[in-house]
């Protein structure tokens, strides 16, 4: 059985709730990544921000005049458009319980969990490069003469 701990993010990039839209957004930017836990100063998870999160932020109530808004993003909280509570999985879970799990309830990520503290993530993301990696395998193992049904210009 493959586990969660093998092909999650460890120690991923947080934030804590008191930190700004702009810094998720710049996290986000400069790191390559579409989720950051959000953390207390204890290191309890407290909630996710997603880019969708960040985007929504961006068109809500929270930021009405669209002018202003990199000015007021600023002033906006985490905790005022963070997810919460959040759904977790042990670093011990069954990889394809998990992904099913992400699949069903349309879960971008999930944060991962040892005794109650924040050890990594895993995402979408994680599963495309698994079926992009098993895809590969496939196509080694198939004969030569193998068609991928693309017409290269031919009719």
């Amino acid at each position: 059985m493959l586990s969660v701990a093998e092909i999650m993010t460890a120690q991923p990039h947080t934030l804590g709730p008191d930190d700004s839209l702009t810094q998720a957004r710049m996290m986000m930017s400069e790191q390559h990544i579409r989720h950051i836990p959000v953390v207390d100063k204890t290191g309890t998870l407290v909630g996710v921000v997603s880019q969708r999160d960040v985007l929504a932020a961006a068109d809500s109530s929270v930021l009405p005049d669209q002018k202003a808004h990199e000015e007021e993003e600023r002033y906006v909280a985490l905790s005022a458009i963070m997810t919460t509570p959040v759904q977790t999985v042990e670093e011990t879970a069954d990889l394809r319980a998990t992904a099913m799990h992400l699949q069903s309830n349309r879960l971008g990520c999930m944060p991962v969990m040892r005794e109650g503290k924040l050890v990594g993530i895993i995402t979408d993301s994680d599963f495309v490069t698994i079926a992009i990696n098993l895809m590969e395998q496939l196509e080694q193992a198939e004969p030569e003469d193998y068609d991928d049904g693309f017409n290269d210009g031919e009719i």
